[in-house]
């Protein structure tokens, strides 16, 4: 074995951890997520929960690190998403590497940097606005002062979170002045809205979390009733049915038509905060439906860099 080859399978195990967790059931067979421990012109290796996996590249695959890049600028190191072309598992379609995301209410700003709060006793996140991506930023965002919501996708470097575009438009007022939503008297089992991402893993270990690949979603409607802890939501423009976590979403992506079922494994406060229209498909049915995982809203069709898609979600109706 050479050098760079022993270097390499010592990087691997270094990033697995010598204990741990069960191996997770894998999302969907096109998708895996893993720590880059090399990137060449024509193959990425990952270290991922099954161990070292490989991908090759085809001239039409793609890599996006805050921009569409080179393959050969992904880092050992960074958290990596690969979608795998249809023909199998071996080719990489589309590849992300420390993508980030910040969805929340802005508590502080300075200079160009910003804490946001995500809800739900979730971390603070540090956003920084890079010069470059400040304008496009501020044509969605205007008002990037405490008390406004903000969500934007970028990529994750030294812990803060460097905002590259945002998703969608920001609401013109603060979070407290949210104007009065009634409460929606009957709700449905169909709903059309618009489905988003977020990483339950945070993108912040050196070591592959196995929260990151989990088949799931974060939901805004969660019954308080047998759920443990706060989940701090508002009420939803939509109407959608009170769950609890572990029952299952029935989620249509209506731009791709791909379609999947996912379990419930968290609290998504902040998508009861907004009431907002994703870019897409010319859909115009506002408000957010659920934040799925990373693997999983790609393994539907998703683009991370885009943040959002239109979708409906289908329930089974709740006994009792």
């Amino acid at each position: 074995m050479t050098d760079s080859g022993r270097d390499r399978r010592r990087f691997t195990a270094a990033v697995l951890g010598a204990a741990a967790a069960p191996e997770p059931t894998p999302v969907h067979h096109r998708v895996a997520r893993g720590v880059v421990v090399d990137s060449t012109a024509y193959m990425l290796c990952l270290a991922t929960p099954n161990g070292e996996e490989r991908f090759l590249y085809e001239r039409a695959t793609t890599f996006w690190r805050g921009g569409e890049v080179l393959p050969t600028e992904l880092r050992p190191g960074d958290d990596a998403v690969v979608l795998c072309s249809h023909d199998g598992r071996l080719v990489a379609e589309r590849v992300w590497a420390q993508t980030a995301r910040a969805t929340g209410v802005i508590v502080e700003r300075e200079g160009d940097s910003l804490r946001v709060d995500p809800g739900h006793g979730r971390p603070r996140l540090t956003v920084v606005l890079p010069y470059r991506s400040s304008g496009r930023i501020s044509v969605r965002h205007p008002r990037l002062e405490p008390g406004y919501l903000f969500d934007a996708v970028g990529t994750w470097r030294d812990g803060e979170v460097r905002a590259v575009r945002p998703v969608t438009t920001q609401p013109p007022y603060p979070l407290r002045s949210t104007p009065h939503r009634p409460p929606v008297r009957q709700h449905s089992t169909t709903v059309t809205g618009i489905a988003t991402w977020y990483d339950p893993a945070w993108g912040r270990s050196s070591h592959l979390d196995p929260r990151a690949v989990v088949n799931g979603a974060a939901y805004p409607a969660l019954d308080p009733v047998g759920h443990e802890g706060r989940c701090d939501r508002r009420t939803s423009c939509l109407p959608l049915p009170l769950l609890s976590t572990g029952a299952s979403l029935n989620l249509r992506n209506d731009c791709t038509r791909d379609t999947a079922v996912v379990p419930v494994v968290g609290c998504a406060a902040a998508d009861s905060w907004l009431c907002d229209l994703c870019p897409a498909c010319g859909s115009q049915s506002a408000g957010r439906l659920a934040s799925l995982t990373m693997t999983s809203f790609v393994a539907l069709g998703g683009r991370l860099e885009a943040g959002c898609f239109n979708a409906t979600m289908t329930v089974a109706e709740q006994e009792g």
